[in-house]
């Protein structure tokens, strides 16, 4: 476990020192010199939003799945969470701590597990569909259009590889099982609803951070151009291959910046002043994470009482 967590944290680590390799020092270092008071406080306020969001979308989970979990609780263990996925490397130990720390509450681990995956994965999914339903559709007049065309190419690429496992017979297995477990979330309309609407506050908080970034920075690019091309970023940020959200997310941002016109330098510059930013606004999950050593635990026999939350 520790090889591959290491390994993980090297090859992160190995793409940023690539792209600054290959962008230079210089844009990297105006990202972070471009970070500023007005700029952690937007992003400060941003994060608040998109932990309230996401912390909503878990309790909607978790009712799906007759858990109880109250506000204040997934408030708290989202801030923890995202402030642990961004100290540490892969970017889900913060997901791992809080599915044990509610399962241990409510006597059942599994099921907390379950739940935090499927809330995940739900803001994923609806993370994608609205990527590729901003960026397939424009046209080859529009700035962006190469970053269409390689995101089209990539979608292909990945439901190639999804048709191939689904052709199997263990693929169709795995996914009847998946189904079956996510059928309380899927079998109710306004509960899925409720999980949309709370994923895209969540995406347009975090887009709203970069978009910020890029301002801080410099980039002439609309805001709207921003935006669209933050959904990329955040795609790349969200894959368990990085050191505290660094790797993947420096390498697409050049290139998609590069693909868009806007300059491969200014995406690396954003995308350090992103960082920096994201890492400063998640920082109040470290005293919700110290102040949960030093308070007494519950009864279980209390809290692991299951109701609908």
């Amino acid at each position: 476990m520790r090889v591959r967590s290491g390994a993980r944290v090297a090859a992160a680590l190995a793409m940023v020192a690539g792209t600054i390799a290959v962008v230079g020092t210089e844009p990297f270092a105006a990202g972070l010199a471009s970070i500023s008071p007005p700029t952690i406080f937007a992003a400060a306020v941003l994060a608040a939003v998109a932990t309230a969001a996401a912390a909503w979308r878990w309790r909607v989970v978790c009712a799906g799945f007759g858990l109880s979990l109250p506000w204040a609780e997934a408030f708290t263990a989202y801030y923890r969470s995202q402030f642990l996925n961004t100290v540490l490397p892969g970017g889900v130990a913060g997901d791992v701590h809080r599915a044990y720390v509610h399962g241990r509450r409510i006597d059942g681990v599994g099921l907390a597990a379950r739940a935090v995956v499927a809330e995940r994965v739900a803001g994923q999914v609806v993370q994608l569909v609205l990527t590729l339903a901003l960026l397939l559709p424009l046209g080859i007049t529009s700035p962006l259009a190469p970053l269409a065309l390689a995101t089209a190419v990539a979608a292909g690429v990945v439901a190639v590889a999804l048709a191939a496992v689904v052709a199997r017979r263990r693929g169709r297995e795995l996914l009847r099982r998946e189904l079956r477990m996510l059928r309380p979330l899927l079998a109710t309309p306004l509960r899925l609803v409720a999980i949309v609407a709370a994923s895209v506050v969540v995406i347009a908080a975090h887009t709203g951070t970069f978009v910020v970034a890029g301002l801080a920075v410099g980039v002439t690019a609309a805001p709207q151009d921003l935006a669209v091309v933050a959904l990329l970023v955040l795609a790349a940020a969200a894959i368990p291959l990085n050191a505290g959200g660094w790797g993947p997310r420096e390498a697409v941002a050049a290139s998609a910046f590069a693909l868009a016109g806007l300059g491969a330098g200014a995406g690396l510059a954003v995308s350090a002043a992103f960082g920096v930013l994201t890492a400063l606004a998640v920082a109040p999950g470290a005293l919700t994470l110290l102040g949960g050593r030093f308070r007494s635990p519950a009864p279980r026999g209390i809290i692991g009482k299951r109701r609908t939350a």
